[in-house]
C-alpha cells in the first residue's frame, strides 16, 4: 500500500492512530503516535478510514449522568526496558540485481526513563566532527539524530554524548558522558543479526540510570573526587597499583584485539595513553629506567613520545639508540630517583 508523508494511519496491533512523518524504504515508514516517533512496517499499519466505515459500533442506550463518569488519570506510556539507548535503523535500497543493500543508517535516541535530559551529541568520523547537536530528550520519547551513509562506516563512527538533567537535581550528577565507538565490521555484523531475526533495528545502551552526585573528599588541603572510592595515601596506592614491566611494547596488536577496526589516529591515541599510564606507574614506584618499544614505521609514535618526554621534569634522560633486541625501534628512558 502506498503511503505519503502526512497520511493519517492506524497501528493494527494497538489500534492507535498516528501520522506518517518520513518514508524509510519500500517496506517501512516513520510514524508519530501521540508525540512518540518510531519506524513501522507497512504491513503493520493501515489507513483508518476502512476501519471507521466497516467496524460495527454497539450503541449503549443506558443513561449515564455526569457525576457517574470516572475521572481520567494522566498515565504516561512506558516502554518495557528502562534506560537511554542509541537506536540504529538500516535503510535499504535495491541494487542492479534487485537485492536489498543498506544505503544508510538512521540514528535515534530512545529515552525509557521518567526524567528528561539535555544532551550534546557529536558524531566523529575520520577524526573529524561531521555532526554536532545540542537538544533535549523528553521522558519516554524518541529523538531522531541524523543519518550515516553506509559507505562512510569505513571511518568507524564515534558517537559522543554529554547528558545533563532537564530539571536539575542536587542529588544527581551535573553531567554524564558516554562514548560509543563502532567499527564498520561490528555494525555489519549487527545488521546481519537483525536480518536473521527479522527485526528493523538494533540498540546500544547508553545508560540505565542517570548517575547520582558524588561528593568530593578532602585529603589535607586538596579536594579529590572520590567517585565512590576511598582516598588512599601514596604508600597505599603503591601497594594497589602494579609495578610496570621494564620494557613496554606499544605496538597496536599488543593493545587491542582488532587493530584494523581503528583508524591510525585512534591507534596513536591509544598508544599515547598506554605510554603515559606506564610512565606514571614507573615514576610512582621510583623505577630507575624503562624501555618503550614503538617500532620504526613512519616515526609518528616515536616523535610524540620524545615530545612528551622532553616536557616531563622527572625524566633524567632518554635515547633512541640501537638495541640488540629492538634495533632502533625502542627508546630507553632514565628516571629521577
Amino acid at each position: 500500500m502506498k503511503y505519503q508523508i502526512g497520511d493519517k494511519i492506524l497501528i493494527l496491533h494497538s489500534k492507535e492512530e498516528g501520522t506518517v512523518i518520513d518514508l524509510i524504504d519500500d517496506k517501512m515508514v516513520m510514524v508519530d503516535v501521540g508525540g512518540v516517533q518510531f519506524p513501522a512496517y507497512k504491513d503493520q499499519i493501515d489507513f483508518p478510514y476502512f476501519t471507521m466505515f466497516t467496524q460495527k459500533k454497539e450503541i449503549d442506550l443506558k443513561k449515564i449522568f455526569v457525576d457517574q463518569l470516572p475521572k481520567e488519570k494522566s498515565v504516561k506510556k512506558k516502554n518495557s526496558a528502562s534506560g537511554v539507548f542509541l537506536n540504529i535503523y538500516p535503510v535499504y535500497q535495491k541494487d542492479v540485481f534487485d537485492d536489498n543493500i543498506v544505503e544508510k543508517l538512521k540514528i535515534f535516541l530512545i529515552n525509557n526513563n521518567e526524567e528528561g535530559y539535555k544532551f550534546h551529541y557529536k558524531l566523529i568520523q575520520n577524526n573529524q566532527t561531521v555532526f554536532d547537536l545540542n537538544n533535549t530528550l523528553k521522558d519516554f520519547s524518541d529523538f531522531y539524530l541524523n543519518d550515516i551513509a553506509f559507505d562512510g562506516l569505513v571511518y568507524s563512527p564515534n558517537f559522543i554524548f554529554e547528558f545533563s538533567l532537564e530539571v536539575p537535581n542536587k542529588k544527581k550528577a551535573p553531567y554524564f558522558e558516554r562514548v560509543i565507538k563502532l567499527s564498520g565490521k561490528q555494525i555489519f555484523k549487527k545488521i546481519k543479526q537483525i536480518e536473521l531475526l527479522n527485526e528493523p533495528s538494533f540498540v546500544i545502551e547508553l545508560f540505565y540510570q542517570y548517575p547520582a552526585f558524588v561528593k568530593e573528599e578532602k585529603s589535607g588541603n586538596v579536594d579529590l573526587p572520590s567517585k565512590g572510592q576511598s582516598v588512599y595515601s601514596i604508600t597505599e596506592v603503591k601497594k594497589i597499583l602494579p609495578i610496570p614491566p621494564s620494557a613496554v611494547d606499544l605496538h597496536a596488536e599488543k593493545l587491542v584485539e582488532d587493530p584494523a577496526s581503528f583508524t591510525s589516529a585512534e591507534l596513536l591515541h591509544l598508544q599515547i595513553n598506554e605510554f603515559e599510564k606506564q610512565l606514571d606507574l614507573a615514576l610512582l614506584h621510583h623505577l630507575p629506567y624503562m624501555v618503550f618499544i614503538h617500532g620504526i614505521g613512519a616515526g609518528k609514535l616515536k616523535t610524540e613520545l620524545h615530545h612528551r618526554l622532553k616536557k616531563e621534569a622527572r625524566v633524567k634522560s632518554f635515547e633512541n639508540k640501537f638495541h640488540s633486541l629492538y634495533g632502533y625501534g625502542a627508546t630507553e628512558v632514565h628516571l629521577e630517583q
